[in-house]
């Protein structure tokens, strides 16, 4: 039988899934290669013999997506398989012409050739860009349901850039084990604030072993969606977070205009923030591909921990990275708590900025500045580190999910920013999940 020949593209994720649940055991099929891109360090990698079954006793080999064209004719590549998300509309189908090009077909799994579907209710929390308020939202929902007596695990969207092997299946119940697993600041800035608040979250590689592992210890499976990905499992409830600060995004993204066809709740977050005319902008557009939706407005107040330390300093503000990277924001929570207390000023710390953090302000010139809080592993936790310590100003000013503070160490005084989801609409979210029977 002439297989035919397979290549993924992909980010260390959503590529991963793909191959488990729709490639891995078919015969018909050769996954000849796996290309990598938005992550550091990922290249260059082995998908391991031990996640890629007995079709696969070598593994498979995992390059950078800029040889592509160089992989499909050199392979003689019958598929490429586009498995990654964020991105604009106008770069997928630039991809496709690339491989259309070099010979090779280009297709997108769907969802119902993905997902998995489970033996407890699921609820998905997706959004249509990243930094819209997935997490803020996936607390606000697990807080829902357990009080409502029910037991929640939460199943975050794959970050696994480590030990793939080691990372098959990572359960998450206290601070002490997001350690003892060497995760990312990333990984950190998902999984902390589920453990803070007694949510206990699993991640990995393998989604079905996952699931299964998941399923003993739940009432309720909340799935946690990452880089506005669409879910791994088969949802009950589908809530998609728009964000009225990028207007029209929600139609222009891929995978977020398909989260944002198939939500059961369109929550558009951060209200107080936006302008009427947005608000109003993204509305039509959600009813324009989603008549059925239920659109919930929303805000995401901040907490200042010590508002003085801001006031008339001289300010660093660090943010969430992947919001300001491929997420494409101008700000978060941190410049936020910055103007509202007052501050002098914002410092601009690319001219401290070192190594990989110089990098991706290369790589990103329209972060401006703010800090990324960028922490894909050791090196550049310490590039992250060495960069704030260097920055000539006043306070630093944290506006991630996480206190950078107990990672890192900070030689100035330093603040932190927290932010929640609060509802402003009824039916509100509880409303949603009791008419659907899953409380």
């Amino acid at each position: 039988m002439n297989r035919k020949k397979i290549l993924i593209m992909g980010a260390a994720g959503r590529d991963f899934h793909n191959f488990n649940v729709f490639y891995r055991n078919k015969e018909e099929y050769e996954v000849v290669a796996f290309t990598a891109t938005q992550i550091p360090n990922i290249e260059g990698r082995l998908y391991p013999s031990e996640l890629t079954g007995k079709l696969y006793p070598d593994g498979i080999k995992i390059y950078d997506e800029s040889e592509l064209t160089d992989l499909i004719k050199k392979f003689e590549i019958d598929e490429v398989v586009f498995s990654y998300s964020d991105v604009p509309f106008d770069y997928v189908m630039t991809k496709g012409s690339e491989a259309n090009a070099a010979g090779a077909s280009f297709i997108i799994l769907g969802p119902e050739q993905t997902m998995i579907k489970s033996s407890k209710p699921v609820v998905a929390v997706l959004a249509v860009r990243t930094g819209c308020g997935k997490s803020q939202t996936s607390r606000r929902v697990a807080e829902v349901l357990k009080n409502a007596g029910k037991k929640v695990v939460a199943v975050r969207h794959p970050m696994p850039y480590g030990d793939l092997v080691a990372q098959t299946v990572q359960r998450f119940a206290t601070l002490e084990d997001l350690q003892k697993q060497n995760c990312t600041i990333e990984e950190m800035e998902e999984y902390e604030p589920h453990i803070v608040n007694g949510t206990i979250i699993y991640a990995g590689v393998d989604y079905g072993e996952i699931l299964k592992q998941a399923e003993q210890e739940a009432d309720v499976i909340l799935w946690d969606g990452g880089n506005n990905d669409t879910a791994f499992y088969k949802p009950d409830v589908t809530i998609t977070v728009v964000d009225p600060l990028r207007p029209g995004h929600e139609m222009r993204y891929y995978p977020g205009n398909t989260c944002l066809r198939l939500a059961d709740i369109a929550l558009i977050n951060k209200i107080s923030s936006a302008k009427k005319e947005d608000i109003d902008f993204v509305k039509n557009n959600i009813r324009s591909v989603n008549k059925n939706a239920v659109i919930l407005e929303a805000d995401s107040p901040i907490d200042v921990e010590n508002p003085e330390m801001i006031k008339g300093k001289r300010v660093l503000v660090v943010e969430d990275g992947p919001t300001l990277t491929h997420g494409e924001m101008k700000f978060g929570a941190g410049v936020v708590a910055a103007k509202n207390h007052g501050a002098k000023e914002l410092v601009d710390p690319r001219p401290f900025s070192v190594n990989s953090i110089q990098e991706t302000y290369e790589e990103y010139p329209d972060i401006g500045v703010l800090l990324p809080a960028m922490g894909y592993g050791k090196d550049q936790i310490k590039d992250l580190e060495e960069t704030i310590n260097k920055t000539d100003c006043d306070t630093v000013v944290i506006g991630t999910p996480i206190d950078l503070r107990r990672i890192l160490k900070i030689n100035k005084p330093a603040t932190r920013v927290k932010y929640s989801l609060k509802e402003l609409s009824l039916p509100n979210i509880e409303d949603v999940l009791r008419g659907r029977g899953i409380i």
